[in-house]
Formats: C-alpha cells, sequence, structure tokens
C-alpha cells in the first residue's frame, strides 16, 4: 500500500533523471514510470544535457548521481541552489568510505539521498521500487524554492506497523509499567525523515555538552548514517556516534540508528541500551521512528520524551501517541519551519503531541524539560 501523492490540479510530478549509466537511468525510468502519479519528463547522461532539458522544462524532482564525467553531480547541484532552487534527490552507488560526499550534497541542498538500485534479488528491487517513488513524492513537496508550485495532497496508507517487530501491549500492563518503571535521568528520542538531517544539525547544534542522552531514527540508507553521525560530532558540544547494538545510552551522548537497522531501546533496572536489529520494514521504512518510540515507551515511560521533526509520510505518529500514554513528554515541529509537515501533521491530528513549535525552539524545550525531569529523577533516588 504506496504512499500517494494526489495532485489538486492535475497533472503528475515531473522527474528528470541525471546519470551516466544507461542502465540505471532506464531502470529508475521504469521504477518511476510505472507509478501512476509519477512522470519522467526525461533522463539525461551529464549535468550539461541535464541543464539543457531543464531550460526548456523545469522538473519537480531532480534525481541526480554524483560520480559523473564532464561535471560531478555535486558541482551541479551547488549550481542548480545557486540558480534555480528545485528538489535534488541524489541517487548514488557510492560505497561506505564515499559517503562524507553524500552529506556534503544534503549540506549543499539536497532534500534525500538514496542508493541506487539493484536487480541481483527480486526483494531489493521490489524495496527500491517502494523506496524511490516515495522519495520522489516525499521530495515534491519539500519547500526550497519560492514561488507558487502544485504541492501534492499527501494520503499516508502504512504497509506493516510497529507489531511486526515489537509487539503491542494490553491496556492493563501498560498500567502496570506506568507503577513500575522507575525514575531515571531523561532520555530523548527524535525521529526525522526528509529534510531531518539539517533539521537534527540545528537541534543538536544548539545543545551544550551536558545534554541528555538522546537516540535518534533519521530516515537514511545504509552505510550513510556513520558518516552523518561523525559530521555531527565534529560540529557538536554533544558526543554522536552511529549506534551499534549494546550500546549504552548515557547523558552527554547522541546514538543514530544505523541505516537498514532497527533501533529498539532495552532497560534493565535504571540503565538503558540500545539493541540493533533487521526485522521487516515498518511505515515503509527500515530504521522506523515507530520502533523507537514504542520500545522508549514500554521501556522508560515518563522518563523519555519524543521529538518529531520534519518529514513525509507517518512513520512515528502512532508510536509517539504511545508515548504520550505512557507519560512521556511529545514535541512536533511546526508546519513553517518543516521542509515537509508530514510526519509532524500525521502525529498533531493523532492527538500525540503535546507541544509544537519551530525548529529553533526545539533544543530550548529539550534542555527545559529534561531539567526538570532529571532533578525529579535524583529526588527520588
Amino acid at each position: 500500500m504506496p504512499i500517494k501523492a494526489s495532485t489538486d490540479g492535475g497533472g503528475k510530478i515531473q522527474v528528470l533523471i541525471v546519470d551516466d549509466s544507461a542502465s540505471v537511468r532506464a531502470t529508475l525510468s521504469a521504477i518511476l514510470a510505472d507509478d501512476p502519479q509519477i512522470e519522467v519528463m526525461g533522463a539525461a547522461a551529464d549535468p550539461y544535457l541535464a541543464a539543457e532539458k531543464i531550460r526548456q522544462q523545469v522538473p519537480d524532482v531532480l534525481f541526480l548521481d554524483i560520480e559523473m564525467p564532464r561535471m560531478d553531480g555535486l558541482t551541479f547541484l551547488r549550481k542548480i541552489m545557486a540558480q534555480r532552487p528545485i528538489p535534488v534527490v541524489i541517487c548514488s552507488s557510492l560505497a561506505a568510505e564515499k559517503s562524507d560526499v553524500m552529506m556534503e550534497a544534503l549540506a549543499a541542498g539536497a532534500v534525500d539521498v538514496i542508493t541506487k538500485p539493484r536487480v541481483d534479488t527480486a526483494q531489493f528491487l521490489n524495496d527500491s521500487r517502494m523506496l524511490i517513488c516515495d522519495v520522489a513524492k516525499a521530495a515534491a513537496h519539500a519547500k526550497v524554492r519560492a514561488g507558487a508550485r502544485r504541492q501534492p495532497k499527501m494520503v499516508v496508507e502504512a504497509k506493516h506497523l510497529a507489531d511486526v517487530v515489537v509487539p503491542p501491549i494490553s491496556e492493563t500492563r501498560a498500567a502496570s509499567l506506568r507503577r513500575s518503571i522507575p525514575k531515571t535521568e531523561p532520555i530523548v528520542c527524535i525521529g526525522a525523515s526528509t529534510g531531518g538531517t539539517e533539521a537534527l544539525a540545528a537541534v543538536l547544534t544548539r545543545l551544550p555538552a551536558a545534554s541528555p542522552a538522546i537516540l535518534i531514527v533519521q530516515h537514511m540508507p545504509e552505510n550513510f548514517t556513520a558518516a552523518f553521525a561523525r559530521r555531527l560530532d565534529g560540529i557538536c558540544a554533544v558526543a554522536v556516534k552511529e549506534a551499534a547494538d549494546g550500546d549504552q545510552v548515557l547523558a552527554g551522548r547522541v546514538l543514530i540508528a544505523p541505516g537498514n537497522r532497527h533501533m529498539l531501546l532495552r532497560r534493565a533496572g535504571s540503565r538503558y541500551t540500545v539493541a540493533i536489529g533487521e526485522g521487516p520494514y515498518v511505515c515503509r521504512h527500515r530504521p522506523s521512528v515507530d520502533v523507537m518510540f514504542r520500545t522508549a515507551a514500554q521501556n522508560a515511560g515518563a522518563n523519555a520524551m519524543g521529538v518529531l521533526l520534519t518529514g513525509m509520510g507517518d512513520d512515528g505518529a502512532r508510536g509517539l501517541l504511545e508515548m504520550r500514554a505512557m507519560g512521556s513528554h511529545t514535541v512536533a515541529q511546526d508546519e513553517e519551519t518543516s521542509i515537509v509537515f508530514g510526519m509532524p501533521r500525521e502525529a498533531i491530528e493523532l492527538g500525540a503531541v503535546q507541544k509544537v513549535m519551530p525548529l529553533q525552539k526545539v533544543a530550548e524545550e529539550i534542555l527545559r524539560h529534561c531539567a526538570g525531569a532529571a532533578q525529579a529523577a535524583r529526588a527520588a533516588s
């Protein structure tokens, strides 16, 4: 069941593909053209040919490779953002050792990064098809340029829910946990998708070294999350790392879920660790925000704070509602500062959010709330 992006004024999402590989252009074109809400307006083998096509018709979304002849994709991206910004999705096969280039692309204005589709297994191709079409629709919503542009209405149909990874608990069990979970130091769980890399940087760079423990799920491909964590670690006072199975959840440390793996919060007494695992896609993502939020609700309860930032779809909305029901403080980014106001909107409409605020206020809210929670934990110990 796909994420639908039906248009208000007719017309499909117009996509331009720029890649020097004829087979990749053909595969991407076939995948995107198979979606009834997307039209491939053209494909180009290099940025110079792409520029000619853009002069004739400006696409809604541009899929762009990085390594190409005559001009590399990063240079072309910077020219586009300086001259005529449009939503750009980086689609690359660069290996993990080159993933820092992907971080440069996101910093330069790309709205998302995905890996090129592989056709070696039917399951991988099917997963790629789902992701590529969803990313195109998300990018079509991204606020990257001024002026009127058709904004498809978002209608979200979830695939699997968090139940396939973490079983839900009964209300009786939830009531028992609300009474029995001990007071601990606070934990902040943050979920984000499209536009989230820069939103997370904006939040984390405002935090001091002596900040509460933070867990993050950012929808991002495998191999790229380690580079993202390194980038944040270099610009933040808090320590940031890609999470590994069994990592302790500690004050002053930020753990980012690795791409293509779910991250779950575990508790033993008053100490927390994370578990990293595979499992099915949840809300069409792995890692899934809902999986992290559900485990935070069940294991941390009122000790946790949930934050949902920019992104398309509904991943995190149900989990945030579960966190609120267990006593967690819940916050969502507002529409004005969201690149894509999808995930926050879904959570707000579910009644999962206690406070809605602009991005620049989120760090302040984290510190304010967690200072009080930490004081209460120390008084209870």
